[in-house]
């Protein structure tokens, strides 16, 4: 019941919710709450990848998966693996499952955009630099690939065998990286959950980015839609309707529509919850 009073207010907007969230943050450092009362809440540092995380490792539990990955494409100084890596700690426990986590990254910052569709008014080569000798001494489990993801992602699945991929986060910023990156998708459905959580950082902005769908990480989005007639990357349908939040719209889902757990049922109790609802009293 708790609970749901604490949800009810973080999912307003307005500085209460924010304050509650915020104290909540500062208390989950002495109080160990659940990773789903800390998702349910949004009271992380990164809500966006704690949602994607917990959900992704709810999927894989519910299909019987012993372990997965998650993979960020685009780490920078590394703030994004950092919280995953602590996070996972979490939901490793709360779901009893092991969790991978690689990190994509050329390591010298951006490289030079080649067009329009890089957006070249707004990045330019040398940002986002990685401290990699710093970085590598923080992390405790995460891999990190250093290179141009189109020569990186080759071999990936060769020389690290991978658990599943439940979640992906997206932050190359560029189109030509991210339809590079997008070669993950095209490997053996061994190395896949059905359903994927995809968070992409470039497609909401302001007045200056005026991200939009012929330019960056949506037109990378449009074009993989129209190659593949049986894999799509699709804008979430449960969260945009609540968004207090930008990044609640930059939640999208992988949907391998051939994969052979693609069909397996995973209703369980919130299927029978939801029919105890509809009947007559």
């Amino acid at each position: 019941m708790l609970t749901k009073v604490f949800e009810k207010i973080c999912n307003n907007s307005g500085l209460f919710s924010y304050f509650i969230k915020y104290c909540l943050q500062k208390l989950s450092l002495i109080i160990n709450f659940s990773s789903h009362f800390l998702v349910k809440t949004n009271s992380t540092k990164r809500p966006n990848y704690a949602y994607c995380l917990y959900h992704s490792a709810n999927l894989a539990k519910k299909l019987n998966y012993k372990s997965f990955s998650i993979i960020e494409f685009g780490v920078a100084g590394g703030k994004g693996l950092l919280f995953l890596e602590d996070f996972a700690k979490k939901i490793e426990k709360d779901f009893d499952i092991k969790i991978q986590i690689y990190g994509f990254d050329l390591g010298s910052g951006l490289s030079t955009p080649v067009d329009y569709k890089d957006l070249k008014y707004w990045f330019n080569e040398g940002f986002y630099k990685m401290n990699e000798d710093q970085l590598k001494k923080k992390l405790k489990k995460s891999k990190i690939l250093i290179g141009d993801v189109k020569d990186t992602i080759k071999d990936f699945f060769e020389n690290y065998d991978p658990s599943p991929i439940g979640a992906i986060f997206h932050d190359l910023d560029y189109y030509y990286s991210t339809v590079n990156s997008f070669k993950i998708f095209e490997n053996d459905n061994k190395y896949y959950l059905p359903r994927i959580f995809n968070y992409f950082d470039d497609i909401n902005g302001t007045e200056l980015e005026m991200y939009n769908d012929l330019t960056g990480e949506l037109l990378a989005i449009s074009e993989f839609n129209k190659k593949h007639k049986m894999k799509k990357i699709l804008l979430n349908k449960n969260l945009i309707y609540f968004n207090n939040e930008i990044w609640r719209g930059q939640i999208y889902h992988f949907h391998d529509f051939n994969h052979p757990n693609y069909n397996k049922y995973i209703g369980g109790a919130e299927q029978i919850e939801l029919n105890k609802n509809l009947k007559l009293n």
